[in-house]
């Protein structure tokens, strides 16, 4: 439904402008070059959530954060973003949510993308925290590098799961099915993970960024960066830290929005 999801006011120049990368055709070669592209160049942030003063879910607002004002967003943003791009450019795409962690008491609360590519289909999941650069190809036992760290997508009587290689063992990230999803659904769901008091984002910033062979992230006031190598990195950040913290992970606030959470961080 096209016109539920606003795809008509989405300014295309502008979002290959912020990604850096041109249009192209309706190929695999041109979504996998997007979808890295977009996870390289818009941080994963959730700092309007932590402030209080998130803007909600249509394509122009969110288009005005992580496009105009060149900030970051978390997986409503991120997805609803890419979709409308990827329609505009001819893609075939179906929304869709996962659950997070399903091993264990995870909700049903992530998006993500189906995207159908010349008779095949495609998971593309731009908004998952940290997590994966390149669009998985939806087929039982596909593995994929990301960035350094494999990822699987298996099959379970149509369930995908997608699971990373952590040690020995494969850590289950999300699973999805192939329900079909309306903007109003979004909304609820964000409802609950921006104002739910147990929910992750709503009280502690977290902000993640991935590269090749590097994983950043802050959450609350401490700073870890893990390498595709197994080092892994912790620092506790002060509150003269946390602005340029935030800058080198591509997270530019104006003064406001800083001091605002910088009063905020002594309760995270």
């Amino acid at each position: 439904m096209t016109n539920e999801w606003g795809i008509e006011r989405l300014d295309l120049a502008a979002y290959l402008d912020r990604i850096g990368q041109p249009a192209g055709d309706v190929s695999v070669e041109t979504l996998q070059r997007m979808h890295a592209a977009h996870v390289r160049a818009i941080p994963f942030e959730n700092v309007d959530v932590v402030l209080g003063t998130h803007q909600g879910l249509e394509l122009d607002v969110v288009q005005a954060k992580l496009v105009g004002r060149q900030r970051g967003g978390y997986c409503y943003e991120h997805a609803l973003l890419l979709a409308a791009v990827l329609e505009t450019l001819g893609f075939e795409v179906e929304r869709r949510v996962a659950r997070v962690q399903p091993h264990k008491s995870g909700p049903k609360t992530h998006m993500n993308l189906l995207v159908r590519v010349n008779g095949e289909q495609w998971l593309a999941d731009v908004g998952f925290g940290a997590g994966i650069l390149h669009p998985m190809p939806l087929k039982d036992g596909a593995v994929v590098d990301q960035g350094g760290w494999e990822h699987r997508l298996t099959d379970d009587g149509g369930t995908w799961t997608l699971a990373k290689k952590t040690g020995d063992d494969w850590v289950p990230q999300h699973a999805s099915n192939d329900e079909p999803q309306r903007l109003i659904d979004y909304e609820v769901y964000h409802h609950y993970v921006a104002t739910h008091p147990h929910s992750p984002f709503s009280a502690k910033l977290v902000v993640m960024r991935l590269a090749d062979g590097v994983s950043r992230r802050v959450v609350g006031t401490e700073l870890t960066t893990e390498y595709a190598d197994g080092r892994t990195e912790h620092r506790t950040l002060t509150a003269d830290d946390l602005g340029p913290a935030l800058a080198a992970l591509d997270v530019v606030l104006n003064d406001e929005e800083l001091d605002r959470l910088l009063l905020k961080a002594s309760r995270f």
